[in-house]
C-alpha cells in the first residue's frame, strides 16, 4: 500500500489518517498546531457523526469525554420561535477535545506526526486544511464568524437565532459550557464596531437567552468564509476532505459529520490510489444533498420573507433534509 500524506490534523485530516492505517497504508500526518486550539465552530454533532466515529474506531474515545446529550432544536426570528424534538445520539463537542482526541487516535494508531511542511508533489495527499478565507461578495456583504464558550445554566437545546445579517447558534457542549458562534456580514460587524457582545445584546431572543451566562474568553473570530459546492474536478493524486473539499452553511448542524464521511473517503481513496473521480463521486452521494438542501434554506432565510418563511419551515425539515448520508 502506498504511503500517505494527510495535510491537517483536525477532523477530516485525522479521520483521513486512521481510514488510511485501517487500510494499511503507513501515514505521515502534518500538523501546523503544536497543540490543540479552540476553533470557530458549532460543535454540533449530528446522529451520523457517531456512526462514522465507529467505522474508524474512534466513537468509544470521543464519548468517555463527556459529550453534552442534545435534545430539541429551537428556531428564532423576532417574536417567531419553532422548535422540534431531535433524534437520539445528538451530542455537543468542544474543537479543541474533540481535535485532540481524533489526532491522538491517529498517532496511537501508528501515524507519524509531523509540524513542518510537506514535501511538494508527494502522492496520494489528502488536503483537510480548512476553509478557505475568500469571498467574491462587496466587502459589506462578507461573511464573519465568531465563537465562544459561556459559563452559566446550561440547556438541552441547540437553538438558532436569526437576525438581520446573521444568525448565531447556541447550544451546550461538555462539561457543562455553552458555544455560543455566530455568523454575520461583516457591515453588520462593523456597525458594532467588532464589539460581539453587543452585537448579539442587540436581538432581543439573544439578548434574554445570554443574560444568565458569564463568557469564557475573549470572542474569537474567522473569516471572511463563503459557502462553496463541490469541486468539478481535482489534481490526480490529491483528495480534498473537509471543509478545504466543500463548506455548507453552518446553520445545518452537519459540518463535522461531513468532515469525518469525506476525510474517511479520502483516506480510504489514498490508500487505495483511487482515482479522484471515484472519490468525487461518493462524497457527491455523501453530502451533495446537504449543500443543495442548505442553499435553498440559506437564501429563503435572509431574503425579505424569512420572518413568513420562518413560520413555514418546520425546523423538523431543516433539520432532516440536511443531514449527509453515511454508506
Amino acid at each position: 500500500m502506498p504511503e500517505v500524506t494527510v495535510i491537517g490534523d483536525g477532523p477530516a485530516g485525522s479521520a483521513a489518517a486512521l481510514a488510511a492505517l485501517d487500510a494499511g497504508s503507513p501515514v505521515t500526518l502534518h500538523s501546523r498546531s503544536i497543540r490543540p486550539r479552540h476553533r470557530v465552530c458549532g460543535e454540533f454533532l449530528s446522529p451520523e457523526f457517531a456512526r462514522v466515529a465507529e467505522a474508524l474506531g474512534v466513537w468509544e474515545r470521543l464519548a468517555a469525554a463527556g459529550p453534552a446529550p442534545i435534545r430539541r432544536m429551537r428556531m428564532r426570528l423576532g417574536s417567531r420561535e419553532l422548535q422540534c424534538s431531535l433524534p437520539p445520539g445528538v451530542y455537543g463537542l468542544s474543537r479543541f477535545c474533540l481535535d485532540a482526541l481524533l489526532s491522538q487516535a491517529a498517532v496511537e494508531r501508528g501515524a507519524r506526526l509531523v509540524h513542518s511542511s510537506p514535501v511538494r508533489n508527494s502522492f496520494p495527499t489528502v488536503v483537510a486544511t480548512g476553509r478557505k478565507h475568500a469571498s467574491r461578495a462587496p466587502k459589506a456583504e462578507r461573511l464573519f464568524a465568531f465563537k465562544a464558550h459561556f459559563y452559566g445554566p446550561a440547556d438541552d437545546a441547540v437553538e438558532l437565532h436569526f437576525f438581520p445579517g446573521g444568525y448565531a447558534g447556541v447550544s451546550p457542549v461538555e462539561n457543562g459550557l455553552t458555544n455560543v458562534c455566530g455568523i454575520a456580514r461583516l457591515g453588520r460587524i462593523q456597525e458594532f464596531a467588532f464589539d460581539f457582545d453587543a452585537l448579539l445584546a442587540a436581538v432581543p431572543s439573544l439578548r434574554e437567552r445570554l443574560a444568565p451566562l458569564a463568557r469564557c474568553w475573549e470572542w474569537i473570530s474567522a473569516g471572511p468564509i463563503c459557502p462553496v459546492g463541490l469541486p468539478a474536478g481535482l489534481p490526480v493524486g490529491r483528495y480534498l476532505a473537509g471543509d478545504a473539499l466543500a463548506f455548507a452553511d453552518p446553520f445545518t448542524g452537519s459540518g463535522l459529520t461531513s468532515a469525518l464521511i469525506t476525510g474517511r473517503l479520502a483516506g480510504l481513496a489514498a490508500a487505495a490510489a483511487e482515482p479522484v473521480d471515484s472519490y468525487l463521486a461518493a462524497c457527491r452521494r455523501a453530502i451533495g444533498p446537504v449543500l443543495r438542501n442548505s442553499a435553498w434554506f440559506r437564501r429563503a432565510l435572509v431574503s425579505e420573507w424569512a420572518g413568513v418563511l420562518v413560520g413555514l419551515i418546520p425546523p423538523s425539515w431543516l433539520f432532516r433534509l440536511t443531514r449527509p448520508r453515511v454508506g
